[in-house]
């Protein structure tokens, strides 16, 4: 069986996008399904290619068991498009973004990421870049939920 390939998309890939593959990735690991899945993330914009997460997202994931340290930016690529099956917006400016720049035959895959967290009334992921600690909490409460959500949803689908 191939595996599920999921890409994560934000602005810069340093808060939101890097969190998710981070807490997608623990959840595949607590389920045993890491070998069913390849997760990345990426930005929309190339403002810090080549740079680790931000140091408060690594922080906030190191809190709650994950570690983001390895994760390096990159900007989306075109042959994203074709090579990922989920790609998945943290937000509607992002996901615009997306769908302005993807081929027709791919449409299908670029999806909001809140789609899929269980009881929230939020469409975006907002990014916490600019605000206060409690804003990286807020964000990882909302990666938690949805990637969860997606996990759940994709596994029935598969």
């Amino acid at each position: 069986m191939k595996p599920i390939k999921v890409l994560f998309v934000c602005m810069g890939n340093i808060c939101r996008s890097p969190t998710a593959e981070g807490v997608f990735n623990k959840v595949i690991a607590d389920m045993g399904t890491t070998d069913r899945f390849v997760v990345d993330s990426a930005g929309t914009h190339a403002y810090h290619v080549g740079e680790p997460s931000d140091p408060r997202s690594q922080q906030m994931a190191r809190s709650r068991g994950i570690d983001l340290s390895n994760i390096r930016a990159r900007k989306v690529m075109q042959s994203d498009f074709e090579h990922f099956d989920y790609i998945l917006a943290m937000d509607t400016d992002n996901y615009n973004i997306l769908i302005d720049a993807c081929p027709s035959d791919y449409l299908h895959k670029v999806k909001l990421f809140l789609e899929y967290a269980a009881d929230r009334k939020e469409q975006d992921v907002p990014d916490p870049y600019y605000g206060g600690q409690n804003g990286f909490t807020h964000v990882f409460d909302l990666v938690e939920d949805a990637s969860n959500g997606f996990y759940n949803t994709v596994i029935n689908q598969h």
